[in-house]
């Protein structure tokens, strides 16, 4: 039988197995214990004198039913029975043409994969460039400033979250996340990632695993077409019947995912053009703050910093302001990462945070964010996109005008004084820094809440607050500035039938996870509604699982 067995507890003071601690936690033997499975792995770091890391196992075992009734008095101790792969409800509508998935981000990649594993032979518009020649051109970008707006950090094969840290976490509780986890382990991910408690691959691992997930969707019918920018939608007595691509190209469907990612600025314009459904949101504007990664193990693990089993340690904080109308918090942390240029539109600077999967870069970085909201910019729908574009402007004026980030070091941010770079880490933006007063390219409620939280998080991590640090600027691409309105069951919008929002770039999503796990909600509501082209596929993945 399996049981699933949670908090075994394995303290880094001692040379103990995994296998040892859930036998003596069972009161069995290790022998007892014919199969041991890890299915969560978390760092408990509250006792620093006694770091220890909590594990969640599957176990098979061969016990009478009287031990049984033993074990499962336990909390911690459940019978696991076997799980069956839900079939999605087939429609009977038949598609015009393909269906058609607009963008290869997460969300896409998830919903042209469930697509086409059911014989829908999905159809995915990319405007950018497969990952290798992308890879190329970000690389030259952040050499000597030559930008590319279809190929850049938020646009090509992979999106946005393909130049970050990877992270695999998720607030929502989805029991498919478990099979999206197993299908990013096939497309080439570390097994790691299907039990740590905050999985990551790193921007190195995730081009692998984006290249390998491309490849799984052609292998079931499916196909993606590069530099294949969509520019208009076909639209008809409030119905979409196709897109019309740059070079004038239509392609005709009724069934169409628009998972544009969060950057996509013209897809935003032109949909309110057309009267399709969407709203402004609010998103979240500051900086990035780098730290010695040595700094950050010390105040998180203690005397057990550098240890090998513990890796880079990461932080979350939040500061709220006494009246409770401004957040600053950190967002997107990087463990031994790098803060890199992510622009995609020309004149206009914006940063990100990236790491490698082994996070070794020995520098820290995170973004210190401040939330934003129509009650700063208004309620035009696309009047949250005005507003990050001017300050991303601002920031590359001040600059210099070739991509060069604004930044100074803590010390002259937090006592408003000369704006100066030097700082206690080698600086990791490229092209290059340009010493600016932060002030002069962001909010004033913006600037002032990062203040008063710097202070209030050195409180939490010792030396946080070092005037050494050092704070780049800007990073406004935090969420989509929009939602694209749609229907909560059907996931189509609600005033254009044959269109699916979908993902971060349509306000439904916030991260890696979050966007795959609604690009597969949205290609089930999809199936729901319209019939495969065959089912060959389908009898594939099921045998396959």
């Amino acid at each position: 039988m399996r049981l699933k067995v949670n908090n075994v507890r394995v303290s880094l003071l001692e040379e103990t197995s995994v296998k040892e601690a859930a036998a003596k936690k069972l009161g069995l033997k290790k022998q007892d214990i014919e199969n041991l499975q890890i299915v969560r792995r978390a760092v408990d770091a509250r006792r620093k004198n006694n770091i220890s890391l909590n594990y969640h196992v599957l176990i098979d075992l061969e016990i009478s039913s009287k031990q049984l009734g033993r074990l499962v008095k336990d909390k911690d101790v459940t019978l696991l029975a076997e799980e069956s792969l839900v079939e999605p409800d087939l429609g009977v509508e038949k598609i015009v043409g393909r269906p058609l998935v607009i963008g290869a981000g997460p969300a896409g990649l998830l919903a042209a994969l469930e697509l086409a594993r059911y014989g829908y032979r999905p159809l995915i518009l990319e405007r950018g460039k497969p990952v290798a020649q992308r890879v190329d051109d970000v690389q030259r970008f952040w050499k000597d400033g030559k930008f590319d707006p279809d190929s850049n950090v938020q646009f090509g094969e992979g999106g946005a979250g393909t130049f970050s840290d990877g992270k695999l976490t998720t607030r929502v509780n989805d029991p498919v996340m478990g099979r999206i986890l197993k299908d990013f382990v096939q497309a080439g991910a570390p097994k790691e990632i299907l039990y740590e408690h905050k999985p990551h691959v790193g921007t190195d691992q995730l081009r692998v695993m984006v290249m390998g997930l491309t490849n799984e969707i052609r292998v079931f019918g499916g196909e993606i077409r590069y530099n294949a920018h969509v520019v208009d939608f076909i639209v008809k007595e409030n119905s979409l019947s196709g897109v019309i691509l740059s070079d004038g190209e239509k392609i005709m469907s009724n069934a169409v995912i628009l998972a544009c990612g969060h950057s996509a600025r013209d897809t935003y314009s032109r949909l309110l053009q057309l009267g399709i459904g969407i709203e402004a949101k609010p998103f979240a504007i500051g900086v990035r703050i780098e730290h010695s990664q040595e700094l950050i193990d010390k105040a998180q693990y203690g005397d057990f910093a550098g240890h090998p089993r513990l890796g880079a340690a990461d932080y979350a904080l939040v500061h709220h302001t006494p009246d409770k109308s401004r957040t600053a918090y950190s967002f997107c942390m990087c463990p031994g990462g790098m803060v890199v240029a992510a622009a995609s539109e020309a004149g206009g600077v914006v940063v990100n945070g990236m790491s490698m999967y082994q996070r070794d870069s020995g520098i820290a970085n995170s973004a210190l964010v401040v939330n934003v909201g129509p009650q700063d910019f208004g309620t035009d729908p696309l009047a949250g996109m005005e507003f990050q574009r001017y300050y991303e402007k601002l920031a590359f004026k001040a600059g210099g005008s070739c991509y060069n980030a604004p930044a100074q070091n803590v010390a002259s941010f937090l006592k408003y004084l000369q704006p100066d770079l030097r700082c206690n880490i080698k600086a990791t933006y490229r092209p290059g820094l340009t010493a600016c007063a932060l002030d002069s390219v962001l909010p004033d409620f913006v600037t002032d809440t990062l203040r008063s939280g710097i202070l209030a998080f050195d409180k939490k991590i010792q030396g946080f607050a070092d005037g050494g640090a050092l704070l780049t600027g800007i990073e406004t691409r935090t969420s989509a500035p929009v939602r694209i309105m749609r229907n909560n069951d059907t996931k189509v919008s609600i005033t254009h039938n044959g269109l699916y929002p979908c993902g971060e770039g349509a306000g439904y999503a916030g991260g890696i996870m979050s966007a795959s796990l609604d690009g597969y909600h949205v290609a089930r509501a999809v199936m729901a509604k319209f019939t495969p082209f065959f089912l060959k596929a389908c009898h594939l993945v099921i045998k396959s699982l």
